[in-house]
């Protein structure tokens, strides 16, 4: 029997690849359910300091499976359960996601990448929305966060539409972080995880869930709410001096 989802750990990244090949990875309801269960371990597990996300080739993932939910109706259990939702899990993850997207991530498969930290692309990959051309409507933040990346318009275009966007436009209109080839995505978005998982995790956690919660808010708020958790922010000075010369150092390296 086929593993719909596949996991291996290694420096404090845990990868997890999406693995329906047959069906270019469309989400059943046992693939939602293991990835929403593997998500939610990960963000419980103090040696897991980022995650990639995949898929496994020719595709990131097709959306929901249309076969099934044709069958027997779109799932509902993550409506019940937040937690039995990986589109809502990794909304509310603190630890770092990085979607490595490996080939194209249509509808519910765009807002899987849409809720992760941030997505490295291969040059295979691309981006549609096809809610409105299945008759279904959006309900995995496809709405407010398709626009939080591409603007208002475009968003519309691409969910009334149904057109996809190629790797190129969605660098240029600023969905991915960066386009690779595709034989480097993994390494890339592996050595990006890695980058994140050297630094203090109780950090790192804190700031990404910060930036999702101003984003949320209005940016007055936003800005009070970041200097509010600045002053209750609870750390040793001695753990910063003991950090010192390997951050003066990795800086160094890099300019």
């Amino acid at each position: 029997m086929t593993t719909v989802l596949l996991t291996e750990d290694a420096n404090g990244v845990r990868l997890m690849t999406l693995n329906r090949p047959e069906a270019r990875n469309a989400l059943s309801s046992e693939l939602i359910g293991r990835l929403a269960e593997a998500l939610n371990a990960a963000e419980d597990d103090p040696d897991v300091r980022a995650v990639v996300l995949t898929g496994a080739d020719p595709a990131f993932c097709a959306g929901l499976d249309l076969r099934e939910a044709g069958a027997s109706g779109l799932p509902t259990t993550e409506v019940v359960d937040p937690k039995a939702s990986p589109w809502w899990v990794l909304h509310h993850m603190n630890t770092p996601v990085i979607g490595a997207v490996n080939g194209p991530a249509v509808t519910g498969g765009l807002e899987i990448v849409l809720q992760c930290t941030f997505l490295i692309a291969s040059e295979r990959a691309a981006f549609g929305d096809t809610h409105a051309r299945v008759g279904v409507h959006p309900g995995g933040g496809l709405t407010g966060l398709l626009p939080q990346a591409v603007g208002l318009r475009k968003a519309r275009e691409m969910s009334l539409t149904g057109n996809f966007v190629n790797a190129a436009e969605a660098h240029r209109l600023g969905l991915v972080n960066h386009v690779v080839a595709h034989e480097d995505l993994l390494p890339v978005a592996l050595r990006l995880a890695g980058d994140i998982a050297g630094a203090d995790p109780r950090t790192a956690a804190a700031i990404n869930q910060t930036y999702r919660d101003v984003a949320a808010l209005p940016l007055g708020q936003g800005l009070a709410l970041e200097r509010e958790r600045f002053s209750a922010w609870e750390y040793n000075p001695a753990d910063i001096e003991a950090r010192r010369a390997a951050i003066a150092d990795r800086g160094r390296s890099q300019l």
